[in-house]
């Protein structure tokens, strides 16, 4: 099987469960912003890895058992959206990049941490330090 119809799946998969998520009445998912950052399908179909990453970190744990208690449901609605052999089995893992991203970004910004990597540009004056 090509690794370009499993990229196709991985998208579908992503795209569908994206849709999925927001028709869940759990209330530990109702409370905070769920994003799929990535999705790694296995080359038989059969287990499917899908990357979660939400605002709140500290209900993480719930909106994680939440999940795992509504796969069943979730699998079953992506196997008769999608037409697929084997509807694969799917695994929730919490993924922290969006809230490293948004710290490196904050990092960036804090002129005590980043110095001007020219010492002649020191004389700049940024918008922020007016």
């Amino acid at each position: 099987m090509s690794s370009n119809r499993i990229g196709r799946i991985n998208e579908e998969i992503q795209r569908e469960l994206a849709s999925l998520l927001q028709t869940v009445k759990d209330p530990r998912l109702q409370g905070g912003l769920v994003t799929i950052t990535h999705v790694d399908t296995t080359s038989d179909l059969r287990y499917a890895k899908i990357y979660i990453s939400s605002l709140s970190k500290e209900n993480e744990k719930e909106m994680m058992k939440g999940l795992r208690s509504a796969s069943g449901y979730l699998r079953r609605e992506l196997g008769a959206a999608l037409r697929l052999r084997y509807t694969p089995e799917l695994q929730f893992i919490a993924d922290d990049s969006i809230q490293q991203g948004a710290h490196i970004l904050e990092m960036l910004r804090d002129p005590n941490v980043v110095k001007p990597a020219n010492p002649a540009n020191e004389h700049i004056v940024l918008e922020d330090e007016k």
